[in-house]
């Protein structure tokens, strides 16, 4: 390794991890000393991954204002380093992170935000993938529904928040003054997804969630019936399955159909 390479891996290291190792190779300039110009290296490091958490989390910045968020943030760069030289990807444990870092825990909306705003990005830069159509339906004889098993589109994804997220993040979006924080005693169980280029959300009621998990995993139709009739009216449950269904592929959340064998 040439000198050169061995001082930008330990001027890398000192960025990364905190090792000051560099130091000794780094000379004072008339004005400052060295700690202070390899600070502001370092300083701008974070400051970046910061601002690139700005964009991923819109929302929960403008919940916190600019002073928490940023103080937020650095503390979250420095539990958790970048290892990836993509930027999208260096936010994806901060849910758990706010879930699980004191004094952040103590208020489980901002892991919520921070969830919703994550499960929207992620439906975002999903796959592409077909959709599908209540025309496409139509080639399936009533005596096969029973066995139809329906694929997600791979942007779909279920989340269950245990707060008043949802509300709160549809305030802040239209600029209104978001509700107080409130620990529900029921999960909100949310469907995420993107139509078209838009990435959606809306909160499903429990049966349909109940009904679009078990979907999700292949069971058919005929079956997802006989769930629904342990919920609610029996005589009711084919025609309140057909009715969520219709609303999926309305929605453009679901990919593809087929029949058993």
């Amino acid at each position: 390794m040439s000198d050169f390479a061995r001082q930008q891996g330990a001027f890398q290291r000192g960025i990364l991890t905190g090792d000051d190792t560099v130091l000794a190779e780094i000379l004072d300039s008339p004005r400052e000393k060295r700690e202070t110009l390899f600070g502001v290296y370092r300083y701008a490091y974070g400051s970046r991954l910061v601002e690139a958490m700005r964009n991923d989390h819109e929302l929960l910045h403008l919940y916190l204002g600019d002073e928490t968020f940023d103080e937020m943030g650095h503390a979250y760069v420095r539990a958790r380093p970048s290892e990836h030289p993509n930027l999208r990807r260096f936010s994806q444990g901060l849910p758990d992170f706010l879930k699980s870092t004191a004094p952040y825990c103590d208020h489980p909306i901002l892991s919520d935000l921070a969830a919703l705003e994550k499960a929207l990005n992620d439906a975002f830069d999903a796959a592409e993938g077909p959709v599908l159509a209540l025309a496409d339906m139509a080639g399936f004889a009533p005596e096969v529904w029973n066995d139809l098993t329906f694929q997600p589109h791979p942007s779909a994804r279920r989340l269950d928040l245990n707060s008043n997220a949802p509300a709160i993040w549809m305030a802040l979006k239209n600029d209104e003054t978001p509700p107080g924080a409130e620990l529900l005693e029921e999960p909100a169980r949310l469907l995420i997804w993107r139509q078209d280029v838009t990435p959606m959300f809306r909160e499903l009621p429990t049966e349909e969630a109940m009904m679009w998990d078990e979907a999700a995993n292949g069971i058919p139709f005929g079956v997802l019936c006989e769930m629904l009739a342990t919920y609610d009216d029996p005589d009711g449950a084919a025609a309140r399955g057909a009715g969520y269904l219709h609303g999926w592929i309305s929605s453009g959340s679901l990919t593809g159909v087929s029949a058993g064998d």
